[in-house]
């Protein structure tokens, strides 16, 4: 993980290769089903790496303050995009989107798996995941 990044908010979540964050999954040894989050201390799940690449199924946008708890965010609200992102051959991710305006987002939109700064109730600084538009890919 690179030293900038703080640690994920939970473990079975994402894991930094050299080629940035990846998304932590389970495949299920009987059926070869892919889960997310990664099950974890399971003996009939596999752990796997998610491609950090995939394609906007569907967002909406959260234009108010969703109510606390669960919402842990500050007090000055912000709305943001949120959306299903197909990762290729695998299966749908709810994800925070980000680095995006809301009218420029489209189905089948190349995304790219990103960290965000998250910070606890406690002030403690966590990542999180989101995903953002993939630059790299033309449509």
């Amino acid at each position: 993980m690179p030293a900038a990044i703080a640690e994920p908010i939970a473990s079975n979540l994402i894991e930094w290769t050299t080629g940035g964050p990846r998304l932590i999954a389970s495949r299920d040894r009987n059926n070869g089903r892919i889960v997310f989050p990664a099950v974890e201390s399971d003996d009939r799940f596999d752990r796997i790496l998610l491609p950090p690449q995939g394609r906007l199924w569907s967002w909406t946008v959260q234009r108010f303050r969703p109510k606390s708890p669960p919402y842990a965010g500050p007090e000055a609200f912000e709305p943001y995009a949120v959306g299903y992102v197909q990762i290729d051959g695998h299966l749908i991710v709810e994800a925070r989107l980000t680095s995006v305006a809301f009218d420029a987002l489209h189905i089948d939109m190349p995304m790219q798996l990103v960290a965000l700064p998250f910070a606890l109730e406690s002030g403690e600084e966590r990542s999180i995941f989101a995903f953002a538009p993939d630059l790299g890919e033309v449509r």
